[in-house]
């Protein structure tokens, strides 16, 4: 089977990685370098958790909006010019998170592809030669104190039900482990089985090459249309396959859209900072409840990354949010009180993750053609749940068959149910 992954980033070289080992004969086809700024899984937090499972719309969000659309240096903010493009998908963001029962079911779908994702990269790594490139340390979040701690109980309650795991921290462990960190974290929760990647990109790069080594054609080129037949033209011209992955992040709406399915997906921008040389070098990630973003010693250097920025995708990016970081780590590690965004000593970063409405990816058949698969719209969660949905995705196309315990992550469910069988492969199966 001749199969064409349209995206080198994560996801789409996991997914490739997969259909190789199931005997498939692949094609990536990536505009720009694999494991380049271009991909959002180039520059986010680089961490690897189960924890992960807690949805960005939780209830209450939507009385945080008009706050949203005021408040320029909070971890999430709304660019008022665009707002009218963003409204349909806001008001179904936050539809989406407005019961603890909708959260609890969409963390429950998450932990399908987050609860082994540590140990799921780690084999991934050594298998690749990229062993190196992936700890396992735990992963901190730190708070002032238990009373900061337990306005989060939602939150920690998901990530209970879903079996995570973590243990309680100390003003004294935290000092132990973590030196540098602010005297005003006094209580944290250590999720041991958290892990994280040491050059997200490097990775990524890295993963493509293993996949070229085991026989994967590369194409750089852009995939100019794909139609209800399967018909692919990169770069302007035909390419014959048996089935096509669309996997390409945030662009992969324009695809689906172009054979008949509208998926809705926003990017939700991030950035982040790294200081080449910084002045000490973290034990354990960290994620300072009060900053909202993820600290990460990398081998560039201390990565700080997070933010949420809605805004229209093509919209300059606004590096204020890069100064905010920046403010935020001084709060956080007083040794880097007085540090100014500095090109010499620093790089700076902004990346579209692709966020659909409701939070979950689409990993599923397209409703439109049967030789078209989609691999997308993993927002904060994309590099973590790589090698699952790749999993997934192996099965779909080399198989004809989904299992329908994956049915949420199906794209009819933005067509009115879960439960409409799709025809692959000559059989009928639940996407």
């Amino acid at each position: 089977m001749n199969v064409v992954v349209v995206g080198a980033g994560i996801v789409g070289v996991c997914t490739a990685l997969e259909l190789i080992k199931a005997g498939a004969k692949v094609t990536i086809v990536e505009s720009e370098l694999p494991g380049g700024e271009q991909s959002a899984s180039h520059g986010n937090g680089a961490w690897l958790s189960p924890a992960s499972v807690v949805p960005m719309s939780m209830p209450g969000l939507w009385r945080k909006v008009p706050g949203y659309l005021l408040d320029r240096s909070g971890p999430l903010t709304i660019r008022w010019k665009s707002l009218p493009g963003l409204a349909s998908w806001l008001f179904k963001f936050t539809l989406a998170g407005s019961t603890t029962a909708k959260v609890e079911r969409t963390s429950r779908a998450l932990n399908k592809l987050l609860r082994d994702a540590p140990s799921r990269h780690m084999r991934l790594a050594e298998e690749a030669g990229l062993g190196h490139l992936i700890r396992q340390d735990g992963l901190l979040y730190a708070y002032p104190d238990k009373a900061a701690f337990a306005t989060e109980s939602l939150s920690w309650r998901l990530r209970q039900i879903n079996g995570v795991r973590w243990q309680e921290w100390d003003e004294r462990m935290i000092k132990n482990a973590i030196p540098h960190l602010a005297s005003k974290y006094k209580f944290g929760a250590w999720v041991q089985d958290g892990a994280h990647c040491l050059n997200p990109g490097e990775y990524v790069g890295g993963l493509v090459s293993y996949a070229v080594s085991l026989g994967a054609d590369f194409i750089k080129g852009t995939v100019t249309k794909i139609d209800t037949k399967g018909n692919l033209y990169i770069n302007g011209e035909l390419v014959t396959t048996d089935k096509i992955v669309v996997a390409c992040g945030i662009h992969s709406r324009v695809l689906a859209k172009m054979i008949g399915d509208d998926v809705p997906m926003r990017s939700e921008r991030g950035y982040n900072v790294v200081i080449k040389n910084p002045k000490f070098q973290l034990a354990v990630p960290v994620m300072p409840s009060d900053g909202r973003m993820a600290n990460t010693s990398t081998n560039e250097g201390l990565r700080l990354s997070g933010q949420v920025e809605l805004a229209d995708e093509n919209a300059a990016p606004d590096w204020r949010r890069s100064d905010i970081l920046l403010h935020h780590a001084a709060d956080t590690y007083p040794s880097l009180v007085g540090e100014k965004y500095d090109p010499a000593t620093m790089t700076r970063w902004m990346g579209k993750r692709p966020s659909t409405s409701d939070g979950l990816p689409v990993i599923s058949p397209s409703r439109a053609s049967s030789r078209v698969v989609y691999a997308f719209g993993h927002g904060h969660v994309g590099l973590a749940a790589a090698p699952k949905t790749a999993e997934i995705i192996s099965q779909i196309v080399m198989d004809g068959a989904v299992q329908t315990s994956y049915s949420e992550f199906s794209v009819n469910r933005f067509y009115g149910g879960l439960d409409t069988p799709v025809t692959v492969g000559g059989k009928q199966s639940l996407p």
